[in-house]
């Protein structure tokens, strides 16, 4: 069973932390393993997770299933927008909805990016996942992405 959290990042200042408050979290349950932080640090030098849509963009970060105990999901929702690396050129993306994948098996990770990825091209539906209260937005995640 996939765990699924929905948390508001306030006093998050750059991608950096935010990487680090998910792998604190993620250590306190066992769900990713000492490795997790350095094999996302370097996946994210080398292929960015950013990602522009049309009119606000993302970051999805995940690293190999290897540095995971269980799978789970982690949705940061921050009050203003930080800097993160783009997915698909040089240059930096602004922002505000940061969904993170932990899986342990690889081809949950391609189902779910591709679920991911054809629901957050839905305006309505990133709109709903930064500003629906926390059990709401975390209903409607499960409700379009883990049916």
């Amino acid at each position: 069973m996939i765990s699924i959290s929905v948390a508001d990042g306030a006093g998050l200042q750059n991608y950096d932390a935010v990487l680090e408050h998910i792998y604190n979290t993620h250590r306190e349950t066992n769900t990713v393993k000492e490795s997790w932080l350095k094999a996302m640090r370097k996946r994210e030098a080398e292929y960015p997770t950013g990602i522009e849509l049309e009119g606000y963009s993302i970051a999805i970060p995940h690293c190999d299933s290897e540095h995971a105990s269980q799978p789970a999901i982690y949705i940061i929702r921050l009050p203003e927008a930080i800097p993160v690396n783009r997915a698909d050129e040089d240059g930096i993306l602004w922002v505000r909805l940061v969904v993170n994948l932990i899986v342990t098996d690889p081809a949950d990770q391609l189902r779910l990016l591709k679920s991911l990825f054809n629901h957050l091209q839905n305006e309505e539906f990133y709109q709903n996942l930064l500003t629906l209260p926390v059990e709401d937005a975390k209903a409607l995640f499960v409700s379009k992405i883990i049916q």
